[in-house]
Parts: structure tokens; C-alpha cells; sequence
């Protein structure tokens, strides 16, 4: 077991919550926690126990973005420095999840900004406290937004709403949130911890194997033409078809019975 230094772990059955832990900075990545959280990422997608993986933060906010106050040489750097980091750091995090087998879920707890926004976007399904908002800050002091933040709000509301967003800085609040499709569902402040953690417990009751091919089904189907998207899902069905699970469910629903998953 790895002893981190900036993320919690935390298993309930088939949920994994993974807990960005620098409150004291409203979780902003430095180098430790760009790293920690890609190691996390990676335990938990080959845990076969495990079917939903929640994102959150700890204290006050989801993530701040990247920690700009860190010290020189580990934070923001120069050109070729952020180059780096973005290529080799992020990037494999933010892939770790928008490619997992598992789905996971960001737990939006309240400011969610900068790289912390593709983190976010990233994950297969999202839910916010009331008072969280979405926040792209990139243009106002002049950089683009990064992490994939362009590729995946884009797919998520399209490339004009994406550009206004992105260029006009908008705070996103979670109602405005749910209904541009950037998250699934809004929860009060008051017991958001709770509904969020009950809400993942909901999805991972689901089939493991209907989950896991859904999403490759729809991350296939989102680069490709519909003849192709077609055939993707037919060779995906046949594993679904032939699977043990599939057969026991059929039988436990015309026998009036539950069935319990196998994930096989």
C-alpha cells in the first residue's frame, strides 16, 4: 500500500473514493499531487474489486488548477518546463481516467478551476454541491486552456459555447452546469458528501460489464463514423452476450429473482 502524501483513499464495496488532499491551497496541483494522483489512478483501474471510482477535494474546493505560488523549478516555470509537465504529467492523469475501464465519477464539492476543470470533464459523470461552480481563468492572464480542456468541453457543449466559455472566463454555477451538460445532477451543500457517495454506490450496483463497454462504446463511437460506432458496439455486445452475467440476469428476470453481479 503506497502512503500518499496529497490524496486520500477510501473503499466502500465497489466504490473507490480518491480525495485530492491540500485544502490549505483549495487543492491546486503541485508536482506532488500531478504525480500521486496518477499513481492513485492507475491502483485503482487494476483493482478488479473496484467498478466506480468518485473524484473530489478536500476542504472547500474541487482544485484550484495548477498551484502558481509554488516554488520555481517545480511550479509553473517556463515554456519548455509546462511543456513538460502538461506532456508527461497531466496528460497521462487526465488519460488514466477518460480511458479507465472503471467509471468515474467527479464529486464536485465547490471551486473547480484550470487544470482541475479537465480532471473534472474528464471523469464519465459528474455531480456538484450548490454553490460549486466551473471556472476556466486561462485568458485572463493570458494563457489557452490545457489538460484537454479544449477537446472536452467542446465535445461536452460544443466548440462556440466552448470558446465563449474559455475566452470569457464565465463562473459555470452547477445549475447552469446541468443544463449545458457539463454535470449530471446538483446537491445540496448540506449533506453533499453523502448523496454524492450514494450516488456512485446507485451507478456501481449497475452491471459491471454494462458499464465497462458502455463507456468504451461511447468513447469509440465520439471518433467515429456510424457504420464503424455500429460494428463497435456489435463486437462489444457479443462479449456481453456470451457472458456469464448476461445469461444469470435473463434467467433471475423471468424467475422474478435479483441477480447478483459476477462481473464475468
Amino acid at each position: 500500500m503506497i502512503d500518499f502524501e496529497t490524496v486520500l483513499i477510501e473503499r466502500v464495496g465497489a466504490v473507490a473514493t480518491v480525495t485530492m488532499n491540500r485544502p490549505e491551497s483549495m487543492n491546486a496541483f503541485n508536482s506532488v499531487l500531478r504525480r500521486e494522483l496518477l499513481v492513485a489512478a492507475r491502483e485503482l483501474n487494476l483493482d478488479t474489486s473496484i467498478h466506480v471510482v468518485v473524484l473530489t477535494g478536500a476542504g472547500r474546493a474541487f482544485g484550484a488548477g495548477a498551484d502558481l505560488a509554488e516554488e520555481q523549478g517545480e511550479g509553473m516555470g517556463l515554456g519548455p518546463e509546462v511543456e513538460d509537465q502538461l506532456e508527461y504529467e497531466y496528460k497521462p492523469g487526465v488519460l488514466a481516467i477518460a480511458e479507465s475501464s472503471k467509471v468515474w465519477i467527479a464529486a464536485v464539492n465547490g471551486p473547480c478551476a484550470g487544470i482541475s476543470y479537465s480532471y473534472a470533464m474528464a471523469c464519465d459523470m459528474v455531480v456538484m454541491a450548490d454553490s460549486a461552480f466551473l471556472y476556466q481563468p486561462f485568458a485572463a492572464i493570458g494563457l489557452i486552456p490545457d489538460g484537454g480542456s479544449t477537446w472536452l468541453l467542446s465535445r461536452l457543449v460544443g466548440p462556440r459555447k466552448a470558446f465563449e466559455l474559455m475566452i470569457c472566463g464565465e463562473k459555470v454555477t452547477a445549475e447552469k452546469a446541468v443544463a449545458l451538460g457539463l454535470a449530471n445532477h446538483c446537491f445540496d451543500d448540506d449533506g453533499f458528501k453523502e448523496q454524492a457517495a450514494q450516488f456512485a454506490q446507485t451507478i456501481a450496483s449497475k452491471s459491471p460489464l454494462a458499464l465497462r463497454y458502455t463507456k468504451e462504446a461511447l468513447r469509440i463511437s465520439g471518433n467515429s463514423h456510424l457504420g464503424d460506432a455500429i460494428s463497435a458496439e456489435a463486437k462489444l455486445q457479443k462479449l456481453c452476450i456470451d457472458s456469464d452475467d448476461c445469461k444469470g440476469a435473463i434467467n433471475a428476470f423471468l424467475a422474478k429473482k435479483t441477480y447478483v453481479w459476477q462481473g464475468h
